[in-house]
């Protein structure tokens, strides 16, 4: 029998001898609503230094025009400020205690391989997924890969690994290096994995895509074409300059292996450092910008969930430190900019407090899914149509050091507030305010005045996840 829609019955009936009682009476439904793709790009360890986050050095112009086209989050906070955990959580919408992976060995699996993770959760609903690259934190155990329809893990070529360069601490820290390196953007593996992404995102479907891409700069070792480091003078780059009055920082706060080498850093060598990690941002941003061309000329703007990330942030010199896994802002908050047509209003910006353990529940939100059970974020949909509601109260970070030690923190609009734990036992406190202290550098917990204001954070990191102004 040949099938008609609701224009081809109507059409059919005016010619025809049925009433029009009849026509009414005859079951006739729309063609189903096909569900949004989604569309998630995840970059390692990249600081909020782009131009649209106030930062006119860095030269990012394709994410800016990202951020011009949706709505920029200003106060978004990853919950452990390293790779695996990061992911982990994010990735099932878990908690990093719930999870119970605190560094880059353990797969996610091994305390929680039962839970539903994200791309699984979209091909039970009838997704097309696909991941490029790292988005666990690696493969094998690392991810899982029965969620996926196409898995694809693109690498650097021969040529993209020769160039010039050094390693800033003649070889004390092995990933401490930068390389000039030869060739185009095709012969490292994030420029490679964006042309097989493009390649995908031309392809015709019936069922919607999630679409998972990994990008690996500006994560260490510091490698991009040679270009991109010819777009920065070294003469013009400088480090942070500290203040001179910041209170001693507690002796947690710093992983003392590494400093070691950071503190012997030349004027020279934070130059480099620099010019490196700008110009693996600036790589990282023309491939978003090759992505993004794509949906235009696809014209997949308007069935598309766009969310970019970064997996974590990064200091740079900051506290004189030039890595992550600490509980400073500049390694906590992360870059995150969504693009939803009918959600999002262009040039947009959100201050309100948000986590990466809540982009699982947001993403099911938005394409009309209901979210699996137990997941521990909170759907920040209702800001992407109103981003100056008041939302969370506080945002929660941690990291772990050696011995059992665990730092834990959050970040309220104001202050920054961290606990130092050990068996049960509370060893000792930070306590930062942002009206006057944005670079978190004078710790005011052990101070009289500050006693109310530490045993209401102190709560409030106890018992406040989620909690709503």
């Amino acid at each position: 029998m040949m099938r008609t829609n609701r224009r081809d019955f109507v059409k059919f009936s005016v010619g025809s001898v049925l009433t029009a009682k009849t026509a009414v009476a005859m079951d006739v439904k729309e063609p189903a609503e096909k569900k949004k793709n989604v569309l998630f790009i995840i970059v390692e360890d990249f600081k909020n230094i782009m131009g649209c986050y106030g930062n006119p050095l860095v030269k990012t112009p394709n994410i800016d025009r990202l951020a011009q086209k949706g709505l920029r989050f200003d106060r978004a906070y990853c919950q452990f400020p390293v790779c695996n955990p990061s992911r982990s959580s994010f990735m099932t919408g878990l908690r990093v205690d719930t999870i119970g992976i605190y560094e880059n060995v353990s797969p996610w699996t091994k305390n929680v391989g039962h839970v539903m993770t994200m791309p699984r959760f979209f091909r039970d609903n009838g997704y097309h997924t696909i991941r490029i690259n790292k988005i666990f934190h690696g493969t094998g155990a690392h991810d899982d890969p029965g969620a996926w329809s196409q898995m694809y893990d693109i690498g650097t070529s021969e040529l993209g690994r020769t160039g010039q360069g050094r390693n800033l601490t003649d070889g004390v820290v092995p990933w401490c290096s930068w390389l000039a390196a030869n060739g185009t953007d095709e012969d490292q593996q994030d420029g490679a994995m964006i042309s097989k992404a493009i390649e995908l995102l031309k392809q015709k479907r019936e069922e919607p895509f999630f679409m998972a891409l990994g990008l690996a700069k500006p994560h260490d070792p510091f490698n991009a074409p040679r270009k991109y480091f010819e777009m920065y003078n070294l003469d013009e780059l400088m480090p942070p300059v500290l203040p001179d009055n910041r209170y001693p920082e507690q002796q947690y706060t710093i992983e003392s292996g590494w400093k070691k080498s950071f503190d012997k850093f030349s004027l020279q060598d934070e130059r480099e450092y620099l010019r490196a990690y700008y110009a693996c941002t600036t790589f990282a941003d023309a491939q978003i910008g090759r992505i993004t061309d794509t949906l235009d000329k696809q014209d997949l703007w308007k069935d598309t969930v766009v969310l970019f990330i970064g997996d974590h942030g990064y200091n740079l010199g900051e506290h004189d430190w030039w890595n992550k896994n600490v509980l400073f802002e500049d390694s906590c908050r992360v870059p995150m900019i969504a693009v939803i047509e009918g959600e999002t209003r262009a040039a947009t910006s959100c201050g309100e407090l948000v986590e990466l353990i809540d982009i699982f529940q947001t993403f099911a939100d938005l394409c009309g899914l209901e979210a699996p059970k137990g997941l521990e974020g909170l759907s920040f949909r209702p800001l992407l149509s109103n981003p100056y509601q008041k939302w969370k109260k506080a945002a929660y970070t941690q990291v772990r050091r050696g011995g059992g030690l665990d730092g834990v923190s959050i970040r309220t609009k104001r202050w920054r507030y961290i606990e130092w734990r050990q068996k049960g036992k509370t060893k000792a406190r930070e306590l930062y305010d942002h009206a006057s202290d944005p670079g978190e550098y004078r710790n005011l917990a052990e101070l009289s005045e500050f006693t109310g204001v530490c045993k209401e954070l102190s709560e409030l990191l106890k018992n406040g996840q989620n909690q709503l102004q």
